[in-house]
Formats: structure tokens, C-alpha cells, sequence
């Protein structure tokens, strides 16, 4: 789940924030969960920030490092709401490319945005109004 605000814990590290999906088990770390925490964060654009602070990093490397996290468990189903809220233009269309990528390694993405361009690239667009579902279409180019 990517949360439009990002909830990281302010006391870990970019790194430590991705890895929390992994620590409900109450078992260390492993090496390779690590590794793919350190992957997600590079996938975003991160690498060489894993031991920052969240205090430490801009509004839109926080929304990278939440991506990441979200990233980081290999789940079945992405929830985004807002993913590129926080972010200027050009990494805002990276992020987006990186979402278009995910339903060809077999994960679906699910997104909540305000923005129509991005809401174009989507297989399907549910459009609301007032809570309602005012209509469904069908685009096809996410795929």
C-alpha cells in the first residue's frame, strides 16, 4: 500500500522503513530481505540513501522510499493513492513508468489519483462523484 501520506517512522533509516513489511514476524532480518530493500530503493532512485532519516530526505524521496516499501514485499495487489503526490514532474513520470512496469511482473496496481493524465495510462478508470461511481472505462493501455 502506498499511502498518500507516507507514514514512515521518523527514528529509521529509508532502509529500515522498507524493511518494516518484513519485521510483524518478530524474527531478524534476513540478508536477503535486506537486499530487497536496498533493490526496491534503488528501483526508485534511491540508492545511496538507505541511512538517511526521513527528516533528512525531500517531501518526494519520502514518497519514494513509502513506493519501496510497498515494493519491497512482492504482494499480489498494489494499493496507491496519490503515488505521485509529492513529487515534481519528471520523477513523478518515473514512478509512473515503474507502475506501468509492475502488472507485467504479475502484480496488479490499483491507484486512486486526481491527476487525468495519469488515470489515461490505466487498463480500466473508475471515475467518482461524490462517493458514487459515475462511470467505468475501459483504455487498455496499461497493459
Amino acid at each position: 500500500m502506498i499511502f498518500q501520506l507516507h507514514h514512515l517512522l521518523p527514528y529509521l533509516t529509508a532502509l529500515e522503513n522498507t524493511l518494516l513489511p518484513f519485521l510483524h514476524r518478530l524474527r531478524p532480518v534476513t540478508r536477503e530481505q535486506r537486499e530487497r530493500a536496498r533493490a526496491a530503493l534503488a528501483r526508485v532512485g534511491l540508492s545511496g540513501k538507505e541511512d538517511r532519516l526521513p527528516g533528512a530526505l525531500s517531501g518526494g524521496e519520502q514518497q519514494r522510499v513509502a513506493i519501496a516499501r510497498a515494493l519491497v514485499k512482492n504482494a499480489k495487489v498494489l494499493f496507491a493513492d496519490e503515488p505521485t503526490g509529492s513529487l515534481d514532474k519528471t520523477t513523478g513520470q518515473g514512478v509512473m513508468e515503474l507502475l506501468r512496469a509492475l502488472p507485467g511482473e504479475g502484480l496488479s496496481v490499483v491507484m486512486v489519483t486526481h491527476d487525468p493524465d495519469w488515470a489515461g495510462l490505466a487498463d480500466q478508470v473508475a471515475h467518482m462523484e461524490d462517493g458514487l461511481l459515475a462511470g467505468l472505462a475501459t483504455t487498455g493501455r496499461m497493459a
